[in-house]
């Protein structure tokens, strides 16, 4: 089974740590990039049993911004669910990013991402406390549990990368 979908979340804490996760996500690109910045190109395409390589990680990452991105739409709009999302990640498999340059799914990454927290922060603040439930977690989500959320992909990935890099035979 895939370990992030056997994770639990508590999201009992205030919405008004906010700026705490906005500075988790704003800082994302910067650490994926440190992370993908010296390795040669073999270990960051390399593939451990079957599963994605650490470049392969990288683009999941920005596979997903258009997902996050509409969820915050669903909580502009007062949606009754959270847009749900392929849990086959098969946009991930498809895409091929082992074929591309690091730099472009840096690049893209960290253009998804600003156009992400660009929207949140125009958002009025009253609508971080709006809830709509998870398609998966069938949980209430409010908008700041969200962000939460995404942050807590983005540093499942990261650390997964990481792992990827620094225990290669």
């Amino acid at each position: 089974m895939n370990p992030w979908f056997e994770r639990r979340f508590d999201f009992s804490f205030p919405v008004d740590l906010f700026p705490n996760i906005g500075a988790r996500l704003r800082g994302t690109p910067a650490r994926l990039e440190e992370l993908l910045s010296a390795p040669a190109h073999e270990l960051l395409t390399r593939r451990a049993e079957e599963k994605w390589s650490a470049q392969e990680h990288a683009g999941h990452l920005v596979d997903l911004e258009p997902l996050w991105l509409t969820r915050v739409e669903d909580y502009v709009a007062g949606s009754d669910q959270l847009t749900p999302t392929d849990l086959n990640n098969r946009k991930t498999d498809e895409a091929h990013h082992n074929a591309h340059h690091r730099q472009k799914i840096l690049g893209d990454f960290r253009a998804a991402r600003a156009r992400l927290l660009e929207r949140v922060e125009e958002l009025d603040v009253s609508l971080f406390e709006r809830a709509i439930p998870h398609p998966r977690l069938k949980t209430p989500m409010r908008l700041v549990d969200h962000l939460y959320f995404v942050a807590e992909h983005d540093d499942h990935h990261l650390a997964r990368i990481w792992e990827l890099i620094h225990t290669a035979p």
